[in-house]
C-alpha cells in the first residue's frame, strides 16, 4: 500500500471510527463498540477496494455503493460521474444529478435539507479532477455526518487514483514492451533469412527446419503479448533463437541450456530472457572475432527461479555495464534490451528485483535475475 493510500484510509478509519461511536452509543464497556467499529470499517474498505481499484465505472460503482453505504450507515448512497447517476443503494430520488452537479461545480462538500431525508455530496477527485460525486441521503443531517461521507470521498478519490496509476503502470509497460519488439534486430531477420536461403539449395531438409524454427521465434516474439508467459515458452523462445545464430555463425557459436524441471511452469514476464541471450551473442562473442560460448542456466531457489546468462567473450568496463541499466530503455546505442529487461523485472516484482551485471573487459558478462514463483497478486 502506497503513502497516500494508508494515509487516507487511516483518515477514513478515525472519522467513520467516530462517526460509528457516536450513532450507535453503545451500553458496553468503553473499547467495545470501537474495536467492533475498527473492524467493521477496515473490513468494509477491503471490501469495496477491489471494484474502486478498476477504476470509475459502473459495474465498479454498483459493486462498491453497497459496501460504502453500510459503513456510512445512511439511509441511502449515490455514486455518479460527472454527467450520470452510476449506481445508487437504497431508496432513489429524482435529485440525486441535480446535487451531484451543485458539489461538482463547487468541488466541495454541498448540504441539501430535505423531507424526509437531506443529503451530503462530496465531490470524487482523481490528480485534482472532478470526476464524480458521492450523494449520502439521511433523516439526519449532522457535522459528524458532513465530515464522515468527506473522509469516505477522500478514500474512495484514493482507490480511483490507484487505478488511473495501474493504468498508467500498464500501459508504460505495453509501451516498453512494443519497443522491445522493434528492438528486436532487423539485421538478425536479414541475416537469418540470408542464412536459410543459403541452404535451400545444398540441403532443403535443414533449410525447412530453420524456417520452421523462424517462423516459431516470430510467432512468439511479435505476437499480442501478454504481461506474462510461462518459463518453458520463453526458453522455447531462446532455443529458437540460438539454433537460428547456430546456423549461422556455424561451430564458432557454442551454447549450453540447463534447466531444472521443476521451473518450468513459472510465471515470468514475456521476453524476459531472449534479450539477454541477444546481447550475449552481439556486445559478446561477436565483439571477441566471432566466435564463443553461451551459458543459460535455470535453477530452482525454493520461493524463486535464478537464472544466469553468460558468455565468455570480451566482457565490458563495469561503469559502462552500470550505465546501461541506469540510463533504462531510452538510452541509444547498445544495450536497450538489457535496460528494458531490468526496468520491466523492477517495475513488476520491486527494485530487489532488477538485473545483477557481473563483467570486466576481457572476462566475459554474466547477467543475473531471479523472479518468483508466484505471480504478483497486483498484475
Amino acid at each position: 500500500m502506497s503513502i497516500a493510500a494508508f494515509v487516507a484510509l487511516a483518515s477514513l478509519l478515525a472519522f467513520a471510527l467516530g462517526y460509528l461511536v457516536a450513532r450507535r452509543r453503545p451500553e458496553l464497556p468503553e473499547g467495545g463498540w470501537k474495536d467492533e467499529a475498527t473492524f467493521m470499517t477496515l473490513h468494509i474498505a477491503a471490501l469495496a477496494a477491489p471494484s474502486l481499484r478498476g477504476g470509475l465505472t459502473k459495474e465498479s460503482a454498483r459493486k462498491a455503493v453497497r459496501h460504502l453505504r453500510v459503513l456510512l450507515g445512511t439511509h441511502a448512497l449515490a455514486i455518479t460521474s460527472t454527467d450520470a447517476a452510476l449506481a445508487w443503494d437504497g431508496p432513489c430520488t429524482d435529485e440525486v444529478l441535480d446535487h451531484a452537479r451543485a458539489a461538482l461545480t463547487s468541488g466541495r462538500a454541498e448540504v441539501f435539507a430535505g423531507q424526509p431525508h437531506g443529503a451530503v455530496v462530496v465531490p470524487l477527485t482523481v490528480d485534482d479532477r472532478v470526476v464524480g460525486a458521492l450523494a449520502a441521503y439521511d433523516e439526519e443531517l449532522s457535522a459528524a455526518l458532513v465530515r464522515t461521507v468527506t473522509e469516505v470521498a477522500r478514500w474512495v478519490s484514493g482507490q480511483l487514483e490507484l487505478a488511473e496509476l495501474d493504468t498508467s503502470r500498464r500501459r508504460a509497460l505495453e509501451a516498453e514492451m512494443r519497443a522491445l519488439r522493434a528492438q528486436i534486430s532487423p539485421h538478425f531477420v536479414y541475416n537469418a533469412l540470408t542464412t536459410i536461403a543459403s541452404f535451400v539449395r545444398t540441403d532443403p531438409g535443414r533449410a525447412r527446419e530453420l524456417l520452421l524454427d523462424f517462423a516459431d521465434f516470430s510467432r512468439y516474439a511479435l505476437r499480442r503479448a501478454q504481461d506474462f508467459t510461462t518459463l518453458a515458452d520463453e526458453l522455447t523462445c531462446v532455443d529458437r533463437y540460438l539454433l537460428l545464430e547456430r546456423a549461422r555463425f556455424g561451430d564458432q557459436l557454442r551454447f549450453t541450456v540447463q534447466v531444472s524441471p521443476e521451473v518450468l511452469p513459472v510465471p515470468v514476464p514475456f521476453l524476459c530472457l531472449q534479450p539477454l541471450v541477444e546481447n550475449a551473442i552481439k556486445h559478446g562473442m561477436r565483439a571477441a572475432g566471432g566466435a564463443g560460448e553461451v551459458r543459460v542456466v535455470v535453477r530452482d531457489a525454493g520461493p524463486e527461479a535464478h537464472i544466469t546468462v553468460e558468455d565468455d567473450g570480451a566482457g565490458m568496463d563495469p561503469e559502462h555495464a552500470r550505465q546501461v541499466l541506469d540510463d533504462g530503455p531510452c538510452r541509444e546505442g547498445g544495450g536497450i534490451g538489457l535496460a528494458n529487461v531490468d526496468v520491466r523485472l523492477r517495475q513488476i516484482y520491486g527494485e530487489d528485483y532488477g538485473l545483477a551485471v557481473e563483467t570486466a573487459l576481457g572476462a566475459g558478462t554474466r547477467v543475473r535475475l531471479r523472479v518468483p514463483k508466484t505471480r504478483p497478486s497486483s498484475l
